[in-house]
């Protein structure tokens, strides 16, 4: 039966038309059918000359994309990728400017990325271990180096054992299906970072969301959930976008009274973070082990490169072993970013004073940009976070900033919450103290001219 133009309506070119001429059809409304076509005639249809696809159907999502990003765009929340063309330092070299840039934005807090000793702890493994293992752990995917690293790891904390991800995405993303039934509960504080609200959603326990850092919210959702198997307090330990600490003793009192346990995100705060860099735990006094389970990463200020890990009860990193499903079905953490991480750990074990350090150039920065009339949010931690609130306004102090040689980033939704736009500075424990100043020296200027401070 032959079909004519008119009833034609799949959308794909008959065999016996050019694509140019059927092109030329289709915008006059011209075939849109052809099913009596088949096999090699069908895929010839669904492919251009080059052999890209091309379908009504990819046509149209392309389309609601694009609407998409050209809200973006109109917001003034686009996000661009400016291109850095040297190594991770307080110095760096960014494409389209003629000098160095000073690096405020960075996770680098103890300026370990490019450590000499640790870059070369990269380079010896490299050489040794090769680049990488093409396999997961338990098929032949554990060198030494791994069991080594997990041992510092554990001995860092104080637990018993740990076990390494490829990021810490990837250990939330792992922890809390194999740790949680349908019979227990989790209870998360309503800012925690999207990669544990992605893991919780992984889980089949029952969900509480309680408000941010809000006690009283928490202790009505453990008294509402007391009917449970066990439960699962879940807290960043810093808050990445807002420099802020969750009240961690008060979450262990009220943990020790409802009998639940309690998880930290350490990502914002291992290394550098509490006296001797043990995170939030140390910084308020608490004794170790009073955190049940820590997850972190050694993509921040452990040398910078990648990787993440669970450490926690050796009950819990066996079972992890044999179920979590990011460690099972990924390949194992690259041994030179391994050695590059666990030389970073033999360093703060002989104690550098990089916790100082960083602690130092902090209360250097936020004193001086307060006295100055900025509002920077945070408890006294090296994420700085200067509030602007406008997104628009955020983004084009970013590049004034640019401009006199200080690199720093705007955030705006989706990051964090409409109306509280920020430039969100990053102290390091290698920046100098005629670095701070000249940073703030900035400030001041962009911050009159763009009318935030006076």
């Amino acid at each position: 039966m032959k079909e004519s133009t008119a009833s034609n309506k799949t959308g794909v070119a008959p065999p016996n038309l050019a694509w140019r001429d059927y092109a030329l059809l289709a915008l006059k409304g011209g075939p849109r059918s052809n099913s009596q076509y088949t096999g090699a005639a069908r895929l010839r249809s669904c492919t251009n000359p080059v052999g890209i696809r091309s379908s009504h159907a990819v046509a149209a999502c392309k389309d609601l994309l694009e609407t998409e990003l050209e809200g973006i765009r109109a917001a003034g929340t686009w996000k661009t990728e400016r291109v850095i063309t040297s190594k991770q330092a307080v110095e760096i070299r960014v494409k389209g400017q003629s000098s160095n840039i000073l690096n405020f934005c960075s996770n680098n807090y103890l300026g370990l990325s490019s450590h000499p000793e640790v870059v070369q702890a990269g380079k010896d493994a490299l050489d040794q271990y090769g680049a990488g293992l093409s396999s997961v752990r338990f098929i032949c995917g554990t060198q030494d180096i791994h069991v080594e690293l997990e041992h510092k790891i554990a001995k860092f904390h104080g637990r018993d054992d740990a076990i390494l991800y490829a990021s810490c995405f990837d250990a939330n993303a792992g922890l809390f299906e194999i740790l949680l039934t349908p019979e227990d509960a989790v209870l998360s504080d309503e800012l925690n970072h999207a990669s544990i609200i992605d893991g919780i959603r992984l889980c089949k326990a029952r969900k509480f969301r309680y408000k941010h850092k809000n006690l009283e919210d928490l202790e009505s959702k453990l008294q509402e959930s007391q009917n449970c198997r066990q439960r699962l307090i879940v807290t960043d330990g810093v808050f990445s976008m807002d420099g802020n600490v969750a009240p961690l003793r008060e979450i262990c009192d009220l943990a020790d009274k409802y009998d639940a346990m309690v998880f930290i995100d350490e990502c914002h705060a291992t290394g550098f973070f509490g006296a001797t860099g043990r995170g939030t735990e140390e910084h308020f006094g608490l004794a170790t082990g009073r955190v049940d389970i820590i997850n972190s990463t050694l993509g921040k200020a452990l040398g910078g490169a990648a990787g993440g890990y669970t450490t926690g009860p050796q009950e819990l990193i066996s079972l992890l072993r044999q179920r979590a499903r990011p460690y099972l079905f990924s390949n194992s953490v690259p041994p030179p970013v391994v050695a590059c991480a666990s030389k970073v750990f033999d360093l703060l074990f002989g104690s550098a004073g990089y916790a100082e350090k960083v602690q130092a150039n902090t209360n250097r920065f936020r004193s001086q940009m307060t006295d100055a009339g900025f509002t920077i949010a945070g408890e006294n931690h090296p994420i700085c976070p200067v509030m602007l609130g406008d997104a628009r306004l955020a983004s084009d102090f970013a590049d004034e900033m640019l401009e006199r040689g200080i690199y720093v980033i705007g955030f705006s939704y989706p990051v964090v919450p409409k109306g509280k736009a920020r430039i969100r500075v990053q102290i390091s424990a290698s920046h100098s103290f005629d670095e701070i100043d000249r940073t703030v020296e900035a400030f001041k200027t962009v911050g009159k001219k763009l009318g935030v401070i006076n």
